[in-house]
């Protein structure tokens, strides 16, 4: 028999301190898209605001502050290559400009990390991806999200295992 260590049932496992920054992440780059706030503001204010605490009666999750800031950071830094991709992997004639903006925040954000953090499992990436657009959309967002994000991981030759 394992001695096995005892775990604090309220500690955050890394893995929900990255799911909580990639909401977060999501959050504001929608913010950024609709409020047309600037890099360096949305991440001072979701910093100082945001991450791991009670926000206008809202718990924010603690979240991995250094990868919500690489989403960001890195949406912004390559959206001139992320679009294009979004692009393709949406329907033809729904370009990501038409999609909901919350919607946009999803694909990019997803789009970043499938293209840009090869150190990631795609399949992560687009489950995370999949249960934030639940959390926002009741429809059939989700299998938008999952379909579009499938077809990009593949177009860019990202291991799906």
């Amino acid at each position: 028999m394992t001695d096995h260590p005892k775990r604090d049932p309220g500690a955050t496992r890394p893995a929900n301190q990255r799911g909580a920054a990639r909401l977060a992440a999501v959050q504001a780059l929608y913010q950024m898209d609709i409020g047309r706030a600037t890099l360096e503001d949305t991440l001072a204010q979701f910093g100082s605001y945001h991450l791991g605490r009670e926000v206008e009666g809202e718990q924010y999750l603690p979240a991995d502050a250094d990868f919500f800031r690489q989403i960001v950071t890195g949406v912004t830094k390559h959206q001139l290559d992320i679009d294009p991709s979004v692009d393709k992997a949406l329907a033809e004639g729904w370009p990501i400009e038409r999609v909901d903006a919350t919607l946009r925040a999803i694909l990019r954000a997803a789009a970043f990390e499938l293209l840009r953090r090869k150190d990631i499992p795609a399949r992560v990436v687009i489950s995370e991806y999949v249960d934030i657009a639940r959390a926002f959309y009741e429809d059939d967002a989700s299998g938008l999200v999952n379909a579009a994000l499938d077809s990009i991981a593949r177009a860019a030759g990202v291991d799906m295992n």
